[in-house]
């Protein structure tokens, strides 16, 4: 029997226990795909991530939710590098690529003069495809009516990496109401059925903040609800840019605010630029370190 240690780190925020917790295992290089499953069942996080060597990258990551590998994980790709980085594993690196299921992606290290470390990762551009299910039953799915849903605004597929399904939503007072049923989203998003789903609205709690947001799991993963998550973000605000955008600006800077509902406050910072053939996006964030513990395989 092996025991490994398994670290902690809250992603887009700097209080413990806000934020989005992320499984890090920082010495995973030899372990099997079985065993990083294992692990991540235990550890029980939406994701937990394992940087190993790459041939092609600095670094390469893989992530695991309770259920099965993801392609790509954005908050626990900034908890994953705040832990590599406070922990000496990236030297004075403040540039660096990472490999991912998701293809290659950049990411910066900023690091401020009170020693508050920021992480930068750009997403793959982003990609969209047209949902054509029930809106009834999908506003059901998660314990709205219909009436709750924006009419004129699409309901859309995203990714910058990972699949999720845009939703549109009237009010803010509507995502208190939410209360999802995961085991219908396959048969509802038949067009991707492994698809998360991701409400959102343009009225927010905290008046800094641009976008609100929640974002209920595949039932696949083995998860009901990620409380801040970095890729739905950056898809969401390059729908914005896509869909809503009215001045159609070359680029833009949100803020997104999540995980209220859930008391896991955080926020992602999104920065959105026009290219020649869709966007770059990139999102930034913090994290903090919370406890460490093992597990045994």
């Amino acid at each position: 029997m092996k025991s490994i240690k398994v670290y902690q780190y809250d992603a887009f925020s700097t209080i413990p226990n806000k934020g989005n917790p992320a499984g890090v295992v920082l010495d995973g290089e030899n372990l099997t795909d079985a065993e990083m499953q294992n692990i991540a069942y235990q550890v029980g996080f939406n994701e937990t991530a394992f940087p190993i060597k790459s041939e092609v990258a600095d670094i390469r990551i893989r992530y695991f939710t309770p259920g099965h590998e993801m392609n790509l994980c954005g908050h626990a790709t900034v908890a994953t590098l705040y832990a590599m980085k406070t922990n000496g594993l990236l030297d004075d690196k403040t540039e660096m690529t990472i490999e991912t299921k998701a293809g290659i992606l950049p990411i910066k290290i900023n690091t401020t003069d009170e020693n508050e470390i920021s992480i930068t990762m750009q997403q793959a551009s982003p990609k969209f495809e047209e949902f054509n299910g029930s809106r009834e039953q999908l506003a059901a799915s998660i314990g709205l009516n219909v009436s709750d849903l924006e009419k004129d605004w699409p309901i859309v597929y995203g990714t910058t990496g990972t699949w999720t399904l845009l939703i549109p939503i009237k009010k803010l007072e509507a995502f208190t109401r939410m209360k999802p049923n995961n085991k219908l989203f396959p048969q509802i998003l038949s067009e991707i059925p492994k698809s998360s789903i991701h409400p959102f609205c343009m009225e927010t709690i905290d008046s800094n903040s641009d976008m609100h947001a929640r974002h209920f799991s595949s039932p696949y993963s083995g998860t009901i609800e990620d409380a801040v998550t970095g890729t739905a973000s950056g898809v969401m605000a390059a729908y914005y840019m896509t869909y809503l955008e009215k001045d159609k600006k070359e680029s833009l800077k949100l803020t997104v605010e999540q995980g209220q509902e859930m008391e896991k406050d955080g926020r992602v910072l999104v920065s959105i630029q026009e290219n020649e053939a869709s966007y770059k996006v990139e999102i930034t964030g913090s994290a903090v370190f919370v406890r460490k513990w093992e597990v045994h395989i």
